[in-house]
């Protein structure tokens, strides 16, 4: 294979009892896709580019390009307390800004055990329920602990903050306004918030041991900023490359050069934080990335924005280790000298 031929996949996704794994990889202003294994373990189904991945915790980075294009928009300001923009909740506290939110210093403190997947039968939560406490999700309300802008503390609750107030801006569900302002103009086919029975070529969660998830093996999280976007690794390609179009002052959804700088500049109290992502350096180049982790899916997006490369990985299992120390590490490894070095 042109960019994993140091690693005989089917022999890694079998020592790991891993599903399948699906990565797309930018170069040259473009992404080439590769797929191995099944969508469902026991099943003849195999993972192909359009097979759609729960993105966890990758969600956050969509939202953030959203929250972004709105701030490009004058209709959010990144410094503003969010309070002047919420209706429908108020945050418990002053001084909290949109950027506090973003770069997780907003000084909440995510409960143990709160976030997880829904159980079905029966209706969403509304979000005001969730961060006014009132579920299981998050089973005290969300407050600050801290002072905003003080500490780092990586937080679900957060973005349901996010979610709430681009809600209530645009009077619109949140989901809705995504899909509208950012995917469709982006071209993303195979995107979507939130389980829906049918829609779209789903690959199914598993365990360490490689069993499929049950009951649901298609998990859901019903606060979607946060963990609920299902999609697949080309679509999450154009995310990047919407990233690095505004960097060069050329965006397709309407986000300003500067707020894309930004985006991928350290935060606050953080210097590994950006806005929606986070950030390292690998061989002196600037390295932004999101990673998604739930019940039954592993995912991992990484970019190098000055090289105009990039890659997304993702798995249907949960080896239960973290993803660096598991077969996406092994492939952000092979992958990443390719990426950096590329001239």
């Amino acid at each position: 294979m042109h960019y994993l031929s140091g690693m005989d996949m089917d022999q890694r996704l079998n020592e790991y009892t891993a599903a399948g794994v699906s990565i797309a990889v930018i170069e040259e202003g473009r992404a080439v896709w590769h797929g191995f294994g099944l969508r469902e373990n026991g099943t003849g189904g195999k993972i192909t580019s359009s097979t759609v991945f729960s993105a966890c915790s990758i969600s956050k980075f969509a939202a953030a390009l959203l929250a972004l294009k709105l701030v490009s928009e004058g209709q959010l300001d990144l410094d503003e307390d969010v309070n002047r923009k919420l209706k429908s909740w108020m945050f418990p506290g002053a001084g909290v800004t949109l950027r506090h939110l973003l770069s997780h210093q907003s000084g909440i403190l995510d409960p143990e055990n709160s976030f997880m997947e829904f159980t079905f039968p029966g209706p969403y939560p509304l979000m005001k329920d969730i961060l006014e406490g009132n579920t299981v999700f998050l089973p005290a309300p969300a407050v600050p602990v801290n002072k905003p802008g003080s500490v780092f503390r990586y937080s679900d609750a957060g973005f349901c903050v996010v979610e709430q107030v681009i809600s209530d801006v645009l009077d619109s569900p949140f989901t809705e306004a995504v899909s509208k302002l950012i995917f469709a103009p982006l071209g993303l086919r195979n995107s979507f918030y939130l389980f829906e029975d049918g829609k779209g070529e789903l690959a199914a969660g598993h365990n360490h041991k490689g069993e499929v998830l049950k009951p649901c093996k298609y998990p859901v999280y019903p606060y979607p900023a946060s963990a609920g976007l299902w999609s697949a690794p080309l679509d999450m390609c154009k995310l990047i490359g919407e990233v690095m179009n505004a960097w060069k002052g050329k965006s397709a959804v309407g986000i300003t050069q500067a707020l894309a700088e930004e985006m991928t500049a350290s935060q606050g109290c953080s210097p590994f934080t950006g806005l929606g992502c986070f950030l390292d350096s690998a061989d002196g180049e600037l390295e932004i990335s999101s990673l998604g982790w739930g019940a039954g899916f592993q995912s991992m997006l990484f970019a190098y924005p000055q090289r105009g490369t990039g890659a997304v990985i993702m798995m249907n299992a949960d080896l239960g280790v973290h993803q660096m120390k598991g077969l996406i590490g092994e492939i952000y490894k092979e992958l990443r000298p390719r990426l950096v070095q590329h001239a």
